[in-house]
């Protein structure tokens, strides 16, 4: 489904056991990201459950008819989250103008856009994602995300001048697959791959 907003359990399962950093998927439902007043309404509701359990961040994304960020309501979420920092998701790459939109993100106040440029992955979008991380000018971070792994990430970190990557390591752990051996060794080798890289 894209990644939903967790339960409050899992949250607090997922605090209680992990000592990185960790951010919650702000997200009420699957399909786009046009959310009517009731929906926006779940969303601080639940910023307000990530904030209780200790979450570090918060992740998430709002459009407006017209394949656009829909600003107002991103920045009034951007407040009701801090002091947690927050991403906006993928949503940015359904946007109609990647421009306006990295506009109107930095305007709202989030601390980072996860994005593969626009492109359905990561290494499709290098040349949008270098041209993002530019014009952000360190005013909002660039997250390339999609379709990163430990072959490919230290050439996306190179292209795009990103300093900070999304792996989500999809295209090697299928849905459900529960080979924690098999994404530890995932994880470091995406390490050396970045270590190496310099």
């Amino acid at each position: 489904m894209g990644g939903l907003t967790p339960s409050e359990d899992l949250m607090r399962v997922v605090r209680g056991r992990v000592r990185l950093p960790v951010f919650a998927m702000i997200r009420p439902r699957a399909g786009n990201f046009v959310y009517s007043d009731e929906e926006r309404m779940r969303m601080r509701i639940d910023i307000a459950m990530a904030q209780r359990v200790g979450m570090d961040g918060i992740v998430l994304g709002l459009l407006a008819r017209g394949a656009r960020v829909d600003l107002e309501r991103t920045r009034m979420l951007v407040l009701a989250a801090r002091p947690l920092p927050v991403t906006f998701h993928r949503a940015f790459d359904e946007v109609a103008d990647l421009d306006t939109a990295l506009r109107d993100v930095i305007v709202a106040g989030a601390a980072r856009i996860l994005t593969s440029g626009g492109a359905t992955s990561a290494p499709a979008g290098i040349e949008n994602l270098a041209r993002l991380v530019k014009a952000a000018n360190e005013r909002v971070i660039i997250l390339p995300g999609g379709g990163i792994n430990a072959s490919n990430v230290a050439q996306i970190a190179k292209q795009s001048g990103a300093h900070e990557i999304h792996s989500g390591l999809g295209s090697v752990l299928a849905y459900g697959q529960e080979d924690y051996a098999l994404f530890e060794n995932e994880v470091r080798k995406l390490g050396e791959q970045l270590a190496s890289a310099g």
